[in-house]
């Protein structure tokens, strides 16, 4: 009798687990075990009875937040941009099925495992579960969200290696007929000149007032980018950070014992392979070594909307082993080879979340799939470490990679991958820090970093940069930190590109007469500018009109050698090697373009600099007559380590901040985590909400907000707390 009861009860857990449910059961049962928490900043802390649940939680809560981007970016990723965006968007959806068909990211789900399979549908039924309890939502295209969608955006990047590969070339390989243009638009982001990174520091307890290791968490993205927010569950799951729209998991955050923050590498992870086709009849074959090996063809349709409604156009793709073909060089077919391993690389993103100590994070690391990123840790034990590269192949060094390579050569085919304890790696520095500004990972930290003639050329190529400079002195100086003074160096004002780029104005200032009284009032002023941002700094605008002019003029050479001039080269050429005149000539139409857009060449940097969002749409169109806020920090191309990315509105005399400090974090790991954000605008992307633009103000007066982590403070800070699906309960 009692085998019985217990084969009963076997039975009855069986019927009820996850896989055996109905969508709407599953549903249900995730929305009965989720309580999600809106503290007084509508920062979502998502509470799950499994991970699962979390993740359920999570999406439904990114849903109410900014479904629009949410649905948006996985448009993109599964390769069905032009059905809402026309034939221009065409060849972005064809290079999404070259390296996976909806088929192989079916069978990628069903090939991973069960652990991971939940969450997949978890998510999936996050986003269904919203549509069903917003039915006023109208999608763009995804009206269900399926499973398998993760699998095209499993790595965690901001858009992957996969927006590297160029759409232009796919069309002429593909379509050479076709005259339309395309555009090359992965993830959501926006077009203006600044540069893409992120800055990391890690901090040892030597360097701090407490003696706990400190993390900065300084992504530099485009605005509404990612949201904040705090995941937890009873399976060990309690992350805090910020998630790119659409990804169940956080990207760049901390638990109660460690840190991570991912930077933009300068690992060469994307090789071409010239292949040798060989034709035989309606067989496409190529050369390997002494073998024909046939090429696979892969038929694939893509829709696009038209005026005459939903169009469909058929390729014939085609890959060998080293990956797609996607564009030709003379007669030879190029394959491009990236990281494609989506179930490796979604394990990695979610564990990354759950480790507890440097150990189990370095385990993490070893899987090897975190392809474009650098990786800056701290934890809880005081360890602090920097990652350059971790998805590394391991090749021929007879071959010079940075150029396509012949893929009939056996010998230039990737090696496998090198192990973890083979790449760059700073462990504990005794200097106390580490750094990465998307600059050389030769300078991390300082005299400790690692030597660059003990590591293969393809495992670095990023320069030093101005933001690297300027980090490493105040690093070097800095002691006794806290989170607010770690913040106010994360802030630091001075702009050693403006410092460079105006001592060269002043040089030639005194080589020839300047004829303009005004002209000579304002090189009076530059004179005494210690190169410092702010609002009311009448300096920083002079130098932003200053090389503004610089680049209309056309007189920076583009290229330098067989190379294309960097940025620092041009900032070498305004200050250094141009003429004396050349550079008098440009500063006088500084003086005549400010007193035609502002009145007078006197206008603060405040004036003109500002941030706007007036409404929730993804691309915003900037209007100088619209509400706006002064900012007074500056583009990460002057060495800014706060970075404010801008680009002008159509007829706007001002510009506009686009990218840059989105989500900011600063974490100090101690007997109890404690940690201050700060995210550009709201988390909200509804101009009704009250959190749309709760933080625009803070975000240009650098008034971070503290984080709730611990329950109990969560609860002192509730707004409001719901079940998914309910109403929202104000506290």
């Amino acid at each position: 009798m009692k085998k019985l009861f217990i084969l009963s009860l076997l039975v009855l857990a069986s019927c009820t687990n996850n896989t055996e449910l109905t969508e709407q059961e599953r549903w249900e049962q995730h929305a009965k075990n989720t309580e999600i928490i809106r503290d007084d900043f509508g920062v979502p802390h998502i509470y799950g009875k499994t991970d699962a649940d979390a993740v359920f939680g999570l999406l439904y809560a990114q849903a109410e937040d900014d479904f629009n981007r949410v649905e948006r970016n996985y448009i993109w990723a599964i390769g069905r941009l032009a059905e809402i965006e026309g034939e221009k968007s065409l060849y972005s959806d064809l290079r999404a099925h070259l390296y996976m068909t909806q088929k192989e990211a079916k069978e990628n789900f069903e090939n991973s495992p069960a652990w991971l399979q939940k969450l997949c549908v978890a998510f999936a039924d996050g986003l269904n579960y919203y549509l069903e309890k917003n039915p006023t939502v109208k999608p763009k295209l995804i009206t269900h969200f399926e499973p398998w969608m993760p699998m095209y955006f499993s790595e965690g990047s901001i858009g992957g290696d996969i927006e590297r590969v160029s759409t232009r070339k796919i069309k002429d390989f593909y379509d050479p007929q076709n005259k339309m243009a395309i555009v090359n638009d992965g993830l959501i982001r926006l077009k203006d000149d600044e540069p893409r990174g992120s800055n990391g520091f890690a901090i040892a307890g030597s360097k701090t007032k407490s003696g706990n290791a400190m993390l900065l968490i300084n992504p530099h993205t485009s605005f509404f980018f990612r949201g904040e927010v705090h995941m937890i569950s009873e399976e060990g799951l309690n992350a805090y950070g910020a998630v790119t729209w659409g990804q169940f998991f956080v990207y760049q955050g901390f638990n109660s014992k460690t840190g991570w923050m991912h930077t933009s590498t300068g690992t060469d992870i994307i090789d071409e392979f010239e292949e040798t086709v060989v034709k035989n009849g309606s067989k496409t074959s190529y050369k390997y070594g002494e073998e024909i090996k046939p090429m696979d063809s892969i038929k694939v349709h893509l829709k696009y909307s038209s005026k005459d409604g939903i169009k469909e156009k058929s390729f014939m793709t085609y890959r060998t082993h080293h990956g797609p073909i996607t564009h030709t060089n003379g007669d030879k077919w190029v394959t491009t080879a990236l990281m494609w391993s989506p179930i490796k690389a979604l394990t990695q993103s979610f564990t990354r979340t759950k480790k507890s100590n440097h150990k189990e994070f370095y385990e993490m690391m070893d899987i090897r799939t975190n392809s474009s990123n650098n990786t800056v840790y701290a934890d809880a034990d005081g360890t602090i470490a920097y990652y350059h590269g971790n998805f590394i192949p391991k090749r021929d060094v007879n071959f010079d990679y940075t150029k396509p390579v012949d893929g009939s050569n056996p010998k230039t085919d990737w090696q496998g991958l090198h192990p973890l304890k083979d790449n760059i790696l700073v462990l504990n520095p005794p200097n106390g820090w580490i750094q990465n500004c998307n600059s050389t990972p030769f300078t991390s930290a300082l005299q400790y970093s690692p030597k660059k003639e003990d590591y293969p050329n393809y495992m670095y190529s990023f320069p030093e940069n101005f933001r690297g400079i300027h980090a490493i002195p105040l690093l070097t100086k800095a002691k006794d930190l806290t989170l607010d003074s770690l913040i106010d160096l994360a802030y630091d004002p001075y702009l050693p590109g403006a410092d460079m780029l105006i001592s060269g104005l002043l040089e030639a200032a005194k080589k020839l007469p300047v004829k303009s009284r005004e002209t000579r009032e304002a090189i009076a002023l530059l004179k005494k500018w210690g190169f410092k941002v702010a609002v009311n700094s009448v300096e920083m605008t002079l130098a932003q009109f200053y090389i503004n002019a610089y680049y209309r003029s056309g007189k920076i050479p583009r290229m330098d050698g067989n190379k294309r001039i960097s940025r620092m080269g041009r900032f070498e050429y305004m200050s250094k090697t141009s003429s004396a005149k050349e550079r008098l000539e440009i500063f006088q139409k500084v003086i005549t373009k400010l007193k035609s857009d502002f009145g007078s060449w006197k206008t603060p940097w405040g004036e003109f600099n500002r941030y706007q969002r007036n409404d929730g749409k993804i691309f915003q169109e900037f209007n100088d007559a619209k509400p706006s806020i002064a900012v007074g920090m500056a583009s990460s191309s002057w060495g800014a380590l706060a970075s404010f990315g801008t680009r002008f509105g159509k007829g706007t005399k001002r510009q506009y901040g686009t990218s840059g400090n989105s989500f900011v974090a600063v974490v100090e790991f101690g007997d109890k985590v404690t940690a201050k954000t700060m995210l550009a605008g709201g988390q909200s992307g509804d101009p009704t909400s009250p959190h749309f633009s709760d933080q625009a103000q803070r975000y240009a007066d650098k008034q971070f907000k503290d984080v709730a982590y611990y329950k109990e403070d969560v609860l002192k800070r509730a707004e409001y707390t719901y079940h998914p699906g309910e109403e929202k309960n104000k506290k």
